[in-house]
């Protein structure tokens, strides 16, 4: 594998979304898009390999250095067990979702799992710690129009 020692993600996109409360509202492919902008904010300063899983079918392609996969026939939760199962560096795997099978499924497998709200937290207090940082006009302005903020 490529990516030997480097810390992956697997991410339940739709999981995920069902717990920040400003996304859950939205239509699917609208809180997809949204998601995806807050991870790559967070993710912006890390050297890791992100793979967000979504149920069903993409409505269209989001722009994303991230692995986007789309679940088609099949469960997103499916998908994410056999990625863990392909892995060989479990031990470099974070895991998140607070699907119960899916948490239990990866703590087994010797992979970090972390619960969505849990990962929500961190990525809203990693705000707080980039508080000395000016965001950049571009950033500012993505971030209000994909909010629908003025």
């Amino acid at each position: 594998m490529a990516d030997k020692g480097l810390q992956r993600f697997l991410i339940d996109g739709n999981n995920l979304i069902g717990k920040i409360p400003q996304l859950r509202k939205l239509k699917s492919d609208i809180a997809s898009e949204k998601l995806i902008f807050l991870l790559q904010r967070y993710f912006s300063d890390k050297k890791v390999k992100v793979i967000i899983f979504f149920d069903g079918y993409s409505s269209e392609t989001i722009k994303t250095n991230f692995e986007i996969v789309y679940s088609l026939n099949r469960t997103a939760d499916e998908l994410i067990k056999n990625q863990i199962d392909k892995s060989i560096r479990n031990k470099n795997l974070t895991v998140v979702s607070s699907d119960l099978e899916i948490f239990s499924y990866a703590k087994e497998c010797g992979c970090t799992a972390l619960k969505s709200e849990e990962f929500y937290k961190k990525i809203i207090s990693s705000k707080s710690d980039h508080s000395v940082e000016k965001p950049l006009q571009q950033d500012i302005n993505e971030f209000k129009k994909l909010f629908n903020i003025d």
